[in-house]
């Protein structure tokens, strides 16, 4: 196990994204990481009142300018990406942006990934051979949030697995991941072990065992993936 064989299958980045959106309910504090996880901002239902996070000190991020010329270089995500302010939307001081996500106040943080292991613990900040990485806030972000959830390809280019039995690439948090939402899979890390929830279109349970390094239990209420 642990290697992919498949011709390209799966859902794409923009279906991962609104899948994952799909997770957030209303009420929630989110905050969202760099890169793929800003992707989930223009999916969620618009009847539920979901608020955005963003580390840099922005509470009520909204999804980047319809129109790139409207874009605001002091309106930026953590990424230093464009984004927009909801009515009612408002900036604080970075410290008291840490105090949020160090306090327990999120309900949920979106982090990309390299590597998720078994027991969910998380990497997603420097690659093995790599002499710089770029770790911001995920490590106080991923430990104070109340869910994680983790979003990334299920393999590498080379096709080895993401979903490791132990982490291989430099840790950012331990025990942290929640739930993992891939191209291939949606699953639940438990006290038991990975739980598959849902497969993408076209994927069997045995095709994301295959590309999968821990043991899956497949959920009696597997669901394949809305697109």
């Amino acid at each position: 196990m642990g290697t992919a064989t498949l011709e390209k299958a799966g859902l794409d980045r923009e279906q991962m994204a609104k899948r994952l959106a799909l997770e957030l309910q209303d009420g929630w504090l989110v905050n969202l990481g760099i890169g793929m996880p800003t992707k989930c901002l223009p999916y969620v239902p618009p009847e539920r009142d979901v608020l955005f996070h963003s580390e840099n000190g922005i509470i009520g991020m909204g999804p980047p300018p319809a129109d790139p010329a409207d874009a605001d270089n002091d309106l930026l995500s953590a990424g230093k990406s464009p984004v927009t302010l909801i009515p009612g939307g408002c900036f604080i001081h970075h410290a008291d942006s840490f105090a949020i996500s160090r306090g327990g106040r999120l309900d949920a943080t979106i982090l990309g990934a390299y590597q998720v292991a078994e027991n969910g613990n998380l990497a997603n900040w420097r690659l093995p051979n790599a002499r710089t990485g770029s770790v911001g806030g995920a490590m106080d972000i991923a430990v104070g949030s109340k869910r994680v959830f983790a979003i990334m390809t299920h393999v590498t280019r080379e096709g080895e697995a993401k979903v490791v039995n132990a982490l291989s690439y430099p840790l950012t948090a331990l025990r942290s991941v929640t739930k993992i939402f891939t191209d291939m899979a949606v699953i639940a890390v438990t006290a038991d072990g990975l739980v598959l929830e849902e497969v993408a279109p076209g994927l069997t349970p045995d095709d994301v065992q295959a590309a999968t390094e821990p043991k899956l239990t497949v959920s009696p209420s597997l669901k394949t993936i809305e697109v």
